[in-house]
């Protein structure tokens, strides 16, 4: 199969974050299909939605897969399972998150999937970590990560810091 360019954004903020974080992204290269090609810099982040909750760690990666989009979602989900992830609360505290935010810039639009994330372009957390390592990769009609990570910044100035010394 072909291999594609597909991003995925990680988040934690219960246990050890920062290692909880650390340790998805070395598991990632253990996942048959996937090689993690960058790594953004850790970041500290507001909670989005459900706001009295810890703050949060975040990265995002690039990867090159010869996994179809379905099968790397899948394949997030059991990751996200085997590092402890419950699903208690929709945006609720959580021990790891794993999201395809996009794939090789295809549009997909089916049940359990949707790329690109509807909100990604929204969220400083997904963006500020893809600027730094991909400023000009463009999330579907919204315009490049570094341009939609400098708005969210104005905007919010303290949503995503990045992690003294963690410059990857």
């Amino acid at each position: 199969m072909k291999t594609v360019t597909a991003v995925i954004a990680l988040g934690a903020n219960l246990g050890n974050p920062r290692k909880q974080v650390e340790a998805a992204m070395a598991a990632l290269n253990q996942v048959s299909g996937i090689r993690v090609k960058a790594i953004s810099p850790l970041y500290l982040t507001k909670p989005v939605g459900l706001t009295d909750q810890p703050d949060f760690v975040n990265a995002v990666v690039l990867v090159h897969t010869t996994l179809s989009a379905q099968a790397l979602l899948h394949s997030m989900l059991e990751l996200e399972n085997k590092l402890g992830r419950v699903r208690n609360v929709p945006n609720g505290p959580r021990m790891i998150d794993l999201d395809v935010i996009d794939y090789n810039h295809q549009t997909i639009n089916e049940s359990d999937l949707k790329l690109p994330h509807p909100s990604a372009h929204e969220r400083a957390f997904v963006m500020a970590p893809l600027a730094a390592i991909a400023p000009y990769y463009v999330i579907g009609t919204h315009g490049s990560a570094s341009t939609l990570a400098a708005k969210l910044l104005k905007a919010q100035p303290d949503a995503a810091t990045i992690i003294e010394g963690d410059q990857n």
